[in-house]
């Protein structure tokens, strides 16, 4: 059983930073629902874009969307100060 596993709860709403899968090395702050992993009975995953991805301790995961804003400026910058990651 993964740490998160013990924070997290079927139906929670989370917001992960993320590769998008539709524009070639940019990332993005993006909502993700917490489900029963289908793969792997009695885990956790992030159910984003169609796709299920494990819930591991590896993911930042953040139970607001100003919380994953505010850390993806911290690493990646904003568009304001021209710093916006790409890649």
């Amino acid at each position: 059983m993964e740490m998160n596993d013990l924070i997290y709860q079927p139906g929670d709403i989370v917001y992960v930073i993320i590769r998008n899968p539709h524009v070639q090395g940019a990332a993005n702050v993006q909502e993700a629902a917490v489900v029963q992993n289908p793969d792997r009975p009695g885990e956790l995953a992030l159910f984003i874009y169609e796709t299920y991805y494990p819930l591991t301790d590896e993911v930042a995961v953040y139970t607001s969307e100003s919380e994953a804003e505010m850390a993806f400026e911290q690493a990646f910058g904003t568009a304001e100060d021209g710093e916006t990651y790409y890649g």
